[in-house]
């Protein structure tokens, strides 16, 4: 068993399961006992309109997943298949889920792709693309919702948010995450399409000032990520690109719908609309989540932003079942495949190593 094995193993630890579903819960429960409403509760009527709404629910949850399947089968070029691109994003999803939101689960995704027989280099490209085709989707989608729903109700009063010793509002804190990410992505083009070489150079020039230098390593080998990924994705079709960005719509598109659905499931009416793009308002105070997956965060910001959508009482219960289909399950699901996959990608390595490396009793066989 070798150390990045046992390092990542160390990730999957009981211990890190357990710390987002206590917080998750604890955080559930605090917000149902501060707003329990029994009116509320009774005068929920259970028509077929509620069961068809909950199933499309869930049916977002599998149209948010196979996006992701899709994608990770064209930015391996086929190369992995569907079986195998399931298991890949459900231990992607499990390591995001364990991991503070503001870390996410890159690096463990890195040894994921890897160990499926993605060479290091492609693989340093898939986890550097997702991560910018993602960013791309809200860099797009956040102008278009403006221009339909405008900003007037856009953004909540509630909540505040302490960023470099100054306090900012739901509208100043997403100001600042929207320009984080122009900014991040802008560079990421810069240095995979335009000129990898020349934004190594410039990223250890920075890193030569004195205050910087200690972390000049690191910088060095985001720079050789950098153009990695620029020499394996560089030439691709545009169909390539439009169908990576595809199944990043279709798959943000049906993780923000399941909330919609929810929604619709137990109130009638609502801006739907303004619903799916306050959720991108929310993806940003997630994104700095110090918790794992956004675990107690998550729960707390989807009364704050969705809040006025839903009967007073209802808000929290509604919050926790959106966090049961969209969240818990890949702890579960994650912890399930694991062992079998490990078993599986550990064999097939043993397997090749015998191919190229043959047993004592071949090597001294009387000739």
């Amino acid at each position: 068993m070798d150390k990045q094995h046992t390092k990542v193993l160390s990730y999957f630890r009981f211990r890190r399961i357990l710390i987002p579903i206590i917080l998750g819960l604890g955080v559930a429960t605090f917000l149902f006992v501060r707003s329990f409403d029994r009116e509320a509760f009774t005068g929920i009527h259970w028509v077929w309109q509620s069961y068809f709404f909950i199933f499309m629910a869930l049916l977002m949850m599998v149209v948010r997943d196979v996006g992701y399947m899709y994608r990770l089968r064209v930015l391996t070029d086929g190369q992995l298949s569907w079986r195998r691109s399931f298991d890949v994003i459900m231990l992607w999803e499990f390591a995001s889920a364990i991991t503070p939101s503001i870390i996410g689960g890159s690096a463990i995704a890195l040894y994921i792709v890897n160990k499926e027989g993605v060479s290091m280099g492609r693989t340093t490209a898939i986890v550097m693309i997702t991560a910018f085709l993602d960013e791309l989707f809200y860099i797009i989608m956040v102008p278009v919702m403006i221009l339909i729903v405008g900003t007037q109700y856009l953004f909540t009063t509630e909540g505040e948010y302490v960023f470099l010793n100054t306090r900012f509002g739901t509208q100043g804190i997403f100001v600042l995450g929207y320009l984080f990410i122009l900014v991040l992505t802008t560079i990421i083009i810069y240095g995979v399409f335009i000129n990898p070489r020349g934004f190594k150079l410039i990223l250890l020039s920075i890193f030569k000032l004195p205050f910087l230098r200690k972390w000049r390593n690191k910088a060095a080998e985001t720079g050789n990520e950098i153009i990695i990924t620029s020499r394996e994705m560089k030439g691709k079709p545009f169909i390539f690109w439009v169908k990576a960005f595809a199944g990043t719509f279709f798959s943000w598109t049906g993780r923000f719908l399941v909330v919609n659905f929810l929604i619709m499931a137990f109130v009638s009416g609502g801006d739907q609309m303004l619903i799916y793009a306050r959720q991108l308002v929310m993806w940003v105070i997630l994104l700095i989540s110090p918790t794992p997956g956004g675990s107690g965060v998550a729960e707390f910001v989807f009364s704050g932003f969705l809040g006025e959508f839903i009967p007073a009482g209802l808000t929290p219960a509604l919050g926790l079942m959106w966090r049961i289909i969209s969240y818990y399950p890949y702890l579960f699901i994650g912890a399930i495949i694991l062992p079998a996959w490990l078993k599986r990608v550990y064999a097939k390595k043993s397997r090749k190593e015998k191919e190229i490396n043959p047993s004592d009793e071949l090597q001294h066989k009387p000739v």
